[in-house]
């Protein structure tokens, strides 16, 4: 009987095309999973931020639901494109990018009546001032090893004015134990260890990667990148939730913050 290797979790360096690769693969492979654990809480339609729920419809991080009417949206790392969804339904010209394949597959399940492309995020296939918007929930940002890369494209094909949004786990959590419980609660790690999380095969491949940043660091990249910071939320976990997702919980949500949104806009 052949067992499937576990991969090891180690800390190393890894740069971009490793890191590309490997979210490409992770996802391929895993799309089917997350979509049946997660798709439930992410609706079909409905714009979620993070684990903690909170909605677009509620947050109007985008702008008011009224001003998306027209305005061409790029969603960045859009999974079944939940997100698009929600935002063509409010008269938005969405484009859902991503990835994965598989990814963008589901999303064709579910049903798409925009355009989806695969693609890389940090080399965009849109001309110059394409979109009025652009978001991100938990998509890219987290995998790439260089962010500022990625920002200056989404920047590229934003107009002059245009807003730019995106969610990540929050940069505290990385010094905690990914855990749900009470082992979540306690300091592990140095919060200052960039080193990215690998996890690799038998053969030393990465077959998934994070890179950490901590706050000031993503406040830089989004200035490096040629963005004004706009706003920083950090949602607090509501009393209505309780689900477990991953490393998310009630129970650290309500004393630790576990995601981190973004607002930036484009100046010129």
């Amino acid at each position: 009987m052949i067992q499937e290797y576990e991969p090891e979790a180690t800390r190393r360096e890894t740069g971009e095309a490793e890191s590309s690769r490997a979210s490409r693969g992770w996802w391929d492979r895993n799309a089917d999973e997350y979509q049946n654990e997660h798709g439930g809480f992410l609706g079909d339609d409905r714009f979620v931020w993070g684990p903690e729920g909170l909605d677009e419809a509620e947050a109007a991080l985008l702008g008011p639901a009224q001003s998306l009417r027209g305005r061409d949206v790029l969603e960045i790392g859009a999974g079944a494109a939940q997100c698009s969804r929600w935002l063509a339904a409010r008269g938005a010209r969405p484009v859902a990018l991503d990835l994965s394949h598989r990814q963008l597959q589901h999303a064709l399940r579910i049903g798409a009546d925009f355009p989806l492309v695969e693609a890389d995020a940090c080399a965009l296939p849109f001309a110059d001032g394409s979109f009025d918007l652009a978001c991100s929930a938990y998509g890219a940002v987290p995998f790439v090893a260089d962010p500022v890369r990625l920002m200056r494209e989404v920047r590229r094909v934003l107009r002059p004015g245009g807003r730019w949004v995106f969610s990540v786990t929050h940069p505290i959590r990385w010094a905690f134990p990914d855990e749900p419980g009470p082992e979540g609660l306690s300091v592990a790690a140095s919060y200052f260890d960039r080193t990215p999380y690998v996890e690799q095969d038998e053969t030393g491949r990465a077959v998934y990667v994070e890179h950490h940043r901590t706050v000031g660091d993503r406040v830089r990249d989004v200035v490096a990148a040629g963005f004004r910071l706009v706003d920083l939320v950090e949602p607090e976990w509501p009393a209505w939730n309780q689900q477990e997702w991953g490393g998310w919980s009630p129970l650290r949500g309500h004393v630790i913050p576990g995601t981190a949104i973004f607002v930036c806009e484009r100046d010129d």
